[in-house]
Parts: structure tokens; sequence; C-alpha cells
């Protein structure tokens, strides 16, 4: 079919207004009136005795021997240890521990852990890589997506992440984004869930095959369905929306203008924890040839062309944005999805992350498809990006400065430090999905979202000693101890508190079994 604008795979459809709110959403409000007015005993939580607090807040305030109180879902107090009180319904001994906010990861594509590791594609860059994994993700079943929604969500807890995006893109066989977020609710995940879209397959000049896009009416009608049925607007929500055609080479310009202006109808009802939008974009050369090739425009053109830039999206990758876009994006607010271990394992390249910062655009980290990672680390991501970054400013060309001149090694070393790779995995993360004034740093009114990382381990031998937070960062990426979302333990002493772990990893290797079976 052609689109409104004469490509194929495009149809125009008429904007639905936004219904009065209703559902859950409107359930949830009434549920936190009626507790003010019976007057219900919110539970408490007590870390105590922290050997080092990093609170990531405006002034990098770090405390010793510090301990945090949490009332219900929110923060209390935050302070030495002797002022504070000595005991709650939960108690948490942190006197070996590190705590810091929350990590938050700002791209995924959860499905992917069914794919890790794949032979045929261990080797090859993005377009080759989505080429050779698309006739398996087409075998997808409601069940997969639930099952590797956990394991994927498992995975970032245990690494003391307690936000997560995931942008699901593929939709065959009955699968919902309804199945993501049933499996995070269950596994205790706080959840910005991306409904992404494919609409302009091979015959239409795009990468996925045919047989893996939708009809444009169809998912912009499923996208107001999982608004209205899902998107929570209100302090600590749990679960949001996003929408999110998934690239340059796979929707149209009208899918993509269209989703735009259905995200932008609800701002009225939403407020600034609207609902927001998401693609790739810029991953590497290969996409920036499409785009100029295909629409004459570089990637941030085209984006600004569409309406796409804005303090409501953001974007992932960004290898390929050059001088320009980088300003586009400042001026605009538009966020960056940072994901250094999926841009090295498909040889995309590296993201110019200190220009994005200095330019004030707000970035943050994404662990991307567990089958272009293949892991679901966050403290290895954040990892991954301090070194990156310093081994990225020593390939770059001179530079010249003031009538001097500078070598891209002159600022190596400090071109990321261990505090900038941690505030990215925190408050840059919460800045990207727009949950700046909730999550991302730990101050009274905040969610209580924490992750505490046990200093006292082989791995933190010495480093621990001279400085907790950088050791974090520097040494092997350690596992979280415990992480409590939302004023919830969902891991304690190392494990998994929500779920029973080794059955969801028996069921989940059966699943992917049965999805590789065309390869066997």
């Amino acid at each position: 079919m052609a689109g409104g604008d004469g490509r194929p795979g495009g149809t125009r459809v008429p904007l639905q207004r936004p219904r009065p709110a209703r559902g859950r959403v409107g359930a949830r409000a009434a549920t936190a009136r009626r507790a003010v007015t019976t007057g219900a005993r919110e539970p408490t939580l007590l870390v105590r005795h922290a050997r080092r607090v990093a609170t990531l807040d405006d002034a990098g305030t770090e405390l010793a021997d510090a301990s945090i109180l949490v009332r219900g879902h929110r923060i209390e107090a935050i302070g030495p240890a002797h002022e504070l009180p000595t005991q709650a319904d939960t108690v948490i001994d942190a006197r070996a521990h590190l705590v810091v906010p929350g990590l938050v990861n700002t791209h995924h594509h959860m499905f992917q852990s069914l794919t890790r590791a794949v032979p045929g594609v261990q080797d090859a860059e993005l377009f080759t890589w989505l080429k050779g994994l698309y006739p398996l993700w087409a075998r997808l079943t409601p069940e997969m997506v639930r099952v590797s929604t956990q394991v994927a969500m498992a995975e970032l807890l245990l690494s003391g992440c307690t936000t997560s995006s995931d942008h699901l893109y593929i939709y065959p066989n009955g699968v919902r984004l309804d199945d993501s977020i049933e499996a995070a609710q269950a596994i205790g995940m706080r959840f910005v869930a991306a409904r992404g879209s494919m609409s302009v397959g091979e015959s239409g000049g795009g990468l996925p095959p045919d047989a893996l896009v939708e009809r444009e009416d169809a998912i912009l009608a499923d996208s107001q369905r999982l608004i209205e049925r899902w998107h929570d607007p209100s302090h600590g929500a749990m679960v949001q929306i996003a929408l999110a055609p998934c690239s340059p080479f796979s929707v149209s310009p009208a899918l993509m203008r269209a989703s735009a202006a259905l995200a932008r109808a609800y701002a009225p009802r939403f407020g600034a924890r609207g609902v927001r939008l998401h693609t790739h974009l810029a991953e590497n050369d290969h996409d920036l040839a499409y785009s100029r090739a295909t629409f004459g425009r570089t990637p941030a053109q085209y984006a600004q062309d569409l309406g796409w830039l804005g303090d409501d999206v953001w974007h992932a990758h960004c290898v390929r944005l050059d001088e320009e876009g980088i300003g586009l994006f400042a001026a605009s607010r538009t966020g960056v999805a940072h994901c250094p271990c999926s841009n090295m394992r498909l040889a995309s390249g590296i993201a110019p992350v200190r220009r994005l910062l200095d330019a004030g655009v707000p970035v943050g980290l994404g662990v991307d498809g567990s089958a272009s990672n293949d892991g679901a680390h966050l403290v290895a991501e954040a990892r991954q990006a301090l070194l990156l970054a310093r081994v990225g400013r020593a390939m770059q060309a001179p530079e010249q400065r003031g009538g001097r001149t500078f070598f891209g090694c002159d600022l190596g070393p400090a071109e990321l430090t261990a505090r900038d790779a941690l505030r990215l995995a925190t408050r840059g993360g919460a800045e990207v999905l727009g949950r700046a004034a909730d999550i991302g740093h730990l101050a009274p009114g905040m969610c209580a979202d924490l992750a505490l990382f046990r200093l006292d381990t082989l791995a933190m031998a010495g480093g621990a000693v001279h400085d907790p937070v950088a050791a974090l960062l520097l040494c092997a990426p350690p596992p979280a101890d415990h992480v409590v979302v939302n004023g919830r333990v969902v891991v304690s002493a190392g494990r998994l508190a929500t779920l029973d772990l080794p059955p969801l990893l028996e069921r989940h290797d059966r699943l992917a079994r049965v999805l590789a079976e065309p390869l066997h």
C-alpha cells in the first residue's frame, strides 16, 4: 500500500482524540486516595549504616556511615546513621555496602535473550545481523516474549538496574506488548514499555521481510489502546508507554509523523510524564547511507523534518551523529541512549559521548538487545562506556583550539570519569526517560530505588579502600547484593526475591531451542 508521502507501507489514519481518564490509572489514583483517607500505615524500610552512599544529587553528595529511611515508595530521610532511626519494618545492614540510586536502562530488546550467540551472525554488522535473525524472530510466541522479558529483567535487576525501557517491534503469532508488561509486573521492575513497529518491508525498500511488517492503521490503533490501558503519569509510576517506530529503514515517514502526533495528543492529560517517542538513529555507516539515499537527509535532519526532536524524544545509538546533528539535539533537548557494548559487538563505531554531554544533550545508557550485547549487566555497560570514551578520544584527529593544536590523547583518561559513567547510568537515564523528578538520584521525596553493592569482595579488594564509588566502575563489574524498587526489596543477598530463577531459566532455554530449530 502507499503512504501519504507516496512510499509503500504507509497509511494515513485519522487521529482519535484521547479519551477521558479511566481504567487502570484512575483506579490507581482512587486507591491512593482511599489510603490517605483511611489513614493506612505505609511500610518502612531502613538501609542502616551504609559504608558509603553516593546520592548523585546536584552537589554530588557522598556520605559515609549513613542511613536511608524509606516510607512507602518514597525516601523519607538520608543522613548520618546516628541521626536516623534504628528500627523499621524491614532493616538492611549495609555496613559493608556502597549504596547508589537504582540504575536506569534506556534501550533494550528483551526478546533477544532467546537468540544470544547465534552462530551465523556472531561476526556480522548491523544489517546482515538483522537479516540473519529476522527468520528466527518470526517464530516468537507470547510465551517466549513473557519468559525472555523476565530473564532479561532478572539479569538487569541482579546488576542493580531498577528501571528499564524495552523496545518490542516484532508482533508475530499473537504477541502483544501486554505480554512484556505483565512479565515486568510479576518480577517487580519499573518499566517503560516501548510499542515498536515495522511497516516497510523488503518489497517497499525496507530491510525486514514483508511477513514481519504491520499495517499502519493497526499499529496506531494498538498504540492508542496501550496508552489508554497502561500509561501511568503519576509519581513513582511502575508502567509507562512510549511509541517507538523501529528505524528509518523499517517504517514510513507517515508512521513516524502519526506516532508523534498520537503521543503528543496526550500532553494536556499527562503533562510532564506523558507518552514519549523512541527509535534507532544514526547507528552505523549503512544506516547513514540509507538515510541519505532514501530521504536525501542526514539522520538528524530527517528526524527534524518529522518532528522527532524534542525533550519528549530519545534516540538509540547516534554513533554517526555529526556536529550539526549534535547541535540540533542540544537545542531541542533530545535524548540519546548510548549502547557501547552493542556498538562494539556490531562494529558500528564509537558514539561522541563527551561532545554530546558538553553540548548539553541528555545521555543515558542502554544495554541494547541481548543478541547484540549479549549481556544485560548495567554496571558492566557503564564501565564499557567509561573505557570506550577514553580510547575513542585517543583515536580522534587533532583539533585547533585557541591557536593551539590538541591531539586526541590530550584528554584521554579524563574524557569520562568513573563518576561521569555512574551519572550516565542513573541521572542521565532518568532524564532521557522523562523521569528526572522521581528516579535517578537519592533525596527525600524521590522514589526508593536503591542498589547496594558489597565492598568486601575479591573484586573490590583494595579499590574499595581508596574510593568505593570509583571502584564500582573501575574494578570487575560486581553483582548487586540488595536491590530495592519503589520501596520493595526485589533482590536480597544476591538472590532474586520475586521469582524462582532456576525454573525460569530452564523454561527459557527450552524455548530458545524451539526458536532455533531451523538452524539444526
